[in-house]
């Protein structure tokens, strides 16, 4: 019997991972908890596991008296000189105890407990397991779906991907097999819970660290990852070698490297995208295959005004605004797109308020408070209406009146002045950008922002 248990307890560890002297502890407490039920905790145990014998000992002692008061804690001279003539009165003795006399109760509780010791050790191990994998890919056997998403099969525990980490319009079903992203690992009662995703960016990058050794040794760096999950996704990259093409490198031969990443995303359309320290050059290649014409960056409010030919701003921007948004969320920055006559109109729009807000020696931003945009809008109003605008005087009116008058502009109409547009501040494409196109005939243009919130409210 002893050489079983200690059999058992061999196995258990083996096939469970749980530590040995773990599960010796546990049997321990068992039985010392079957005995308290049992008799009660006045009664003074000691339970030792055997490791020769194989078995569980528990001993029982009691205190030498004259007159016993207590039985279960006290034994008469004359009985405890039947074990040892030589006992004394208030000597402590020990009394082996046979575990199957504890009775079926006290063995069915030592069972109990048992089995929920070896239930929280496995779960503490199972937890620490997962939690020093975070982020990192694990698969598994679609199980059930509950109310917070599907439950998948890890084999010696379960996983959760919640609908909001789902790719949209992937569909799943029993035992299918699935990969996934392990972004949280969280303690609860009734075990841990890992949380899975499929949507995160973090699971595109450790695609590529699994499909493209040099990124999985650091020589190619993923500098950032925008997704639209089982639609589009950019992906920078830069390479720390200079013998190395980091888009090269990502692709592999025929494309094989980055097939199997967009297999494994079901068609997930992806942009590698070379990363660069300038900005402008960043967002050049970022909104490729757009043509870029010309940035104007505002490093303090972290946004890019990109022009573009006419016949290039569907391109830029991309279906439902998708390529422009990624692009900024992959650089961080907002990203305003104009047309060439756009940008031409509203900055000589511009050029002119600033010329009469200087004229008047009024900022433009009270212009602009007051509601007036254009110059065409201060020629039309009266000089009551003029006058509600903060820091302005009759003699201003008349000055800005007269300056209006040499600028050519009538109360109709506003010219645009190609030669102000050429003198803006603003920084050219990079030099490997193509040249100008012809501009399209059409003057419908828009900003990115706009076509894309329109795009996004007809989805909804």
């Amino acid at each position: 019997m002893g050489s079983e248990l200690k059999k058992a307890i061999d196995q258990i560890s083996k096939d469970r991972g749980i530590d040995r002297d773990l599960l010796i502890d546990t049997l321990e407490e068992a039985v010392r908890s079957s005995v308290a039920r049992k008799y009660g905790d006045a009664m003074d145990i000691e339970v030792n596991f055997n490791e020769e014998a194989g078995e569980i000992e528990v001993y029982q002692f009691k205190v030498v008296a004259e007159e016993v008061e207590d039985e279960i804690s006290e034994i008469t001279l004359e009985e405890a000189k039947e074990h040892d003539p030589n006992v004394q009165i208030d000597d402590e003795m020990g009394f082996k105890l046979k575990v199957e006399d504890l009775g079926r109760i006290a063995a069915q509780s030592a069972k109990q407990v048992i089995i929920q010791r070896m239930r929280d050790a496995e779960q503490e191990i199972i937890y620490d397991e997962f939690k020093n994998r975070m982020n990192e890919i694990v698969s598994g056997i679609i199980q059930r779906r509950d109310r917070t998403g599907w439950i998948i099969n890890l084999g010696r525990t379960e996983a959760v991907l919640p609908k909001n980490e789902q790719i949209p319009r992937e569909r799943y079903k029993r035992g299918d097999r699935v990969q996934a992203f392990i972004i949280d690992v969280q303690k609860e009662s009734r075990g841990p819970q890992i949380v899975v995703s499929r949507s995160h960016p973090d699971y595109m990058t450790a695609l590529f660290k699994r499909e493209v050794p040099e990124v999985d040794d650091a020589t190619v760096k993923i500098m950032g990852v925008a997704r639209d999950p089982g639609l589009r996704a950019k992906v920078a990259v830069n390479s720390l070698d200079r013998d190395v093409d980091p888009v090269g490198a990502c692709v592999g031969i025929r494309g094989s490297r980055i097939q199997n990443i967009v297999q494994e995303l079901r068609g997930e359309r992806i942009d590698i995208v070379v990363w660069s320290q300038d900005i402008a050059k960043y967002a050049q290649n970022a909104l490729s295959p757009a043509v870029i014409t010309r940035i104007a960056v505002d490093e303090d409010e972290k946004t890019l005004e990109v022009v573009v030919p006419d016949d290039q701003l569907t391109v830029a921007i991309g279906r439902k605004g998708q390529n422009v948004k990624l692009a900024s969320r992959l650089l961080g920055w907002k990203i305003d797109v104009f047309t060439e006559s756009r940008y031409g109109e509203m900055n000589a729009a511009s050029k002119g308020m600033d010329q009469v807000a200087s004229v008047a020696e009024i900022p433009v931003d009270n212009f602009i408070s007051a509601g007036f945009e254009t110059v065409s809008q201060v020629a039309n109003a009266s000089e009551e209406i003029l006058m509600s605008i903060s820091g302005m005087t009759p003699s201003k009116v008349s000055d800005i009146k007269s300056a209006i008058m040499l600028l050519g502009i009538g109360a109709d109409e506003e010219e645009t002045v190609e030669e102000a547009f050429q003198q803006e501040n603003v920084t050219e494409a990079p030099a490997d950008a193509e040249e100008l196109v012809e501009e399209s005939a059409g003057d419908e243009t828009a900003s990115a922002e706009e076509i894309a919130q329109n795009a996004e409210d007809e989805e909804e």
